[in-house]
């Protein structure tokens, strides 16, 4: 812990008092191995609710105004009692929604948005999620099935009723060669329509092969190389999808979808044609937040930790 100045903000920027911060995987994991961009002592945390506290006269949101937002990699974190933000890249939260459910959407729920869109999934298609047990697929699921897809989801066996009741038709919890098999009596030899792929690397290149020629994949953490004759046995159309990379190609547009986005999160959730995740509270400390953290790097965690930070600060 540490006492850092108040932000000076910009003239497209508000100052925000942090209420709750969300914690993802990807802090988890940029915590354990870093990120090029970092200057050190490094601020960990990339979703946050809080309050606008400060705002340049005729910039929106105006003071009073609780938001909810995901920051750039390459800045500090938002895991501190004031932060500042772009004034374009955050949604306003409406009173019906509590902070702590809120901030759990903006990594997991955009990220989800951005992968069903990269892939331009239809309906009546199929797409296969995975890593059920993940924060995006909580979102990735109901989203699919909204949109008229048959979503298709591996899971360990304990994790089924709840994956079900989100909205997927078929699970699988084998692995390896049985899934190979499972896989090929749903479908038969044709593979998926599309794919999201949330664990990258080898896992990319296996799921790869269970999917139909031309069909289209969307990969979140990076993949390993592929084979070739894999590769133009399936002719995939491959999706990179980086929220990060708003932030980091200096996107004003992309920037600016991450406020739709967070905004129709935000409606989704208040008319309740989607389910947040479930989560539990923890206070601003730094021994509990590395732990939650080295769960998160360890586990997929169905329950979201979110960290009090205004309360805990008086």
């Amino acid at each position: 812990m540490q006492e850092l100045p108040v932000p000076q903000i910009g003239a497209n920027e508000v100052l925000v008092e942090v209420e709750y911060v969300g914690l993802n995987h990807i802090d988890a994991r940029l915590g354990a191995e870093g990120f090029c961009r970092w200057h050190y002592p490094h601020v960990l945390g990339l979703d946050a609710v809080g309050t606008v506290v400060e705002a340049p006269v005729g910039v929106f949101p105006k003071r009073g105004t609780r938001v909810i937002f995901t920051t750039s990699l390459a800045e500090q974190g938002v895991l501190k009692r004031y932060t500042k933000v772009a004034n374009y890249a955050v949604a306003e939260v409406p009173e019906s929604i509590p902070s702590a459910v809120a901030a759990t959407l903006p990594n997991a729920g955009m990220t989800a948005l951005a992968a069903l869109d990269k892939i331009q999934l239809q309906a009546g298609e199929s797409i296969y999620i995975n890593s059920g047990c993940g924060a995006v697929a909580h979102f990735a699921i109901q989203y699919a099935r909204q949109r008229g897809a048959k979503v298709f989801v591996s899971a360990p066996q304990s994790e089924h009723e709840r994956i079900k009741a989100l909205g997927a038709e078929v699970l699988f919890a084998s692995e390896g060669e049985q899934l190979v098999q499972d896989i090929k009596h749903e479908l038969g030899p044709d593979g998926f329509d599309t794919i999201l792929n949330s664990c990258g690397g080898e896992t990319f290149v296996a799921d790869l092969a269970h999917l139909r020629f031309g069909g289209r994949i969307a990969c979140l953490n990076g993949f390993a190389q592929i084979p070739q004759e894999l590769l133009f046995s399936r002719a995939p159309v491959i999706a990179a999808v980086s929220l990060g990379g708003a932030w980091l190609a200096n996107s004003l547009c992309a920037q600016q979808k991450l406020s739709f986005m967070g905004q129709q999160l935000l409606q989704d959730v208040g008319a309740g044609h989607i389910q947040p995740p479930a989560h539990r509270t923890l206070a601003f400390d730094a021994d509990l937040v590395s732990e939650a953290l080295r769960e998160l790097y360890h586990h997929s965690a169905d329950v979201r930790p979110v960290v009090t930070v205004k309360s805990a600060q008086g």
